[in-house]
């Protein structure tokens, strides 16, 4: 789903939104004047031939803005008056379930599940789901961009593949942070929405002064993370090595270590402190949430998927 906000109005917040409770006949209504026109600024259609359904999370932080989606078939579009408040940032978005047609500039792509593709809020353009589904948006200032990507002319409405591991990376991250939520503090913050946009100009394509420094700033950053990560959901495991984190995660065990040696620790110690918090109780998680796919029954393979392909980012291991 598409829609865009001045990003030098958004603080750091939480915001859901459900059509679960609102009556059938007003939801559209409903969905239009309080989120369409004022928040995301684009216009809806719901398919005539169904019941609208919607559910939305957005997560807004300095100079990021993350959206989870999902909806019945609908056609949500940003175009005319819209277009006039002046708003170019530029929103990735990536479908994560279902069908997707998206159009703009005179182009139009279907996006298979997992893929994504970069769109411009001074653009006009159309996100039509033709089947019930689910997205995710990311949106950073059209500056940040321009510091980092080759052409942004040049990658705008160009499909990304939902192969690439540096945006499976991110899709991971993203979750990561919208289970933390507001608890972030203005640190963790600052340095969570770098590490981001680091990996969001890997997965589209960086210019090549700055791609050593997003594959270096980025890619470690969300790979140290995903291994405390694992520890946390697998710290009562006694078998649990540095030798099965990095199997887990497709590297080798000297990378893991050098990871945890960069961050003022080690893996022993970091996993012994997560044992001793698990004896009393209180096992905690680098941020104090246990990410999404830490409590899936398909753990490792995911972990796997998600590190192994950074494919863009070349195996630093």
């Amino acid at each position: 789903m598409i829609g865009v906000a001045r990003m030098t109005n958004l603080h750091n917040r939480l915001v859901e939104f459900s059509t679960d409770h609102i009556p059938e006949k007003d939801r559209t209504a409903f969905w239009r004047e309080h989120y369409g026109h004022v928040m995301l600024r684009v216009d809806l259609e719901p398919a005539p031939d169904a019941a609208f359904e919607a559910r939305m999370t957005s997560l807004a932080l300095p100079g990021l803005q993350l959206m989870e989606a999902s909806s019945s078939p609908a056609k949500v579009s940003r175009s005319g008056r819209y277009l006039a408040d002046g708003n170019d940032d530029i929103v990735v978005a990536v479908n994560r379930a279902g069908s997707v047609n998206v159009a703009s500039s005179g182009h139009e792509h279907g996006l298979r599940e997992g893929d994504a593709i970069v769109l411009s809020g001074g653009e006009a353009t159309s996100f039509h789901r033709t089947s019930m589904g689910r997205s995710l948006t990311l949106r950073v200032p059209r500056a940040m961009f321009e510091q980092t990507i080759v052409s942004l002319d040049d990658v705008l409405m160009r499909p990304i593949s939902g192969e690439l591991g540096a945006l499976r990376l991110l899709m991971d991250y993203a979750g990561w942070l919208f289970d933390a939520g507001s608890s972030i503090d203005q640190q963790l913050c600052n340095v969570s929405v770098r590490h981001v946009q680091d990996l969001l100009a890997l997965a589209i394509g960086p210019a090549a002064d700055f791609a050593d420094t997003a594959r270096t700033r980025g890619l470690r950053a969300a790979r140290l993370k995903l291994a405390k990560s694992y520890i946390v959901a697998h710290c009562h495991r006694r078998e649990l090595s540095v030798g099965s984190l990095a199997a887990a995660l497709n590297l080798t065990p000297r990378y893991v270590q050098r990871l945890f040696e960069a961050d003022g620790t080690t893996f022993s110690e970091y996993l012994l402190r997560q044992r001793l918090h698990a004896r009393t109780g209180c096992c905690a998680s680098p941020a104090k949430v246990t990410p999404r796919f830490a409590t899936s029954p398909t753990t490792p393979a995911s972990a796997i998927s998600l590190i192994s392909t950074a494919a863009s980012a070349g195996n630093t291991a």
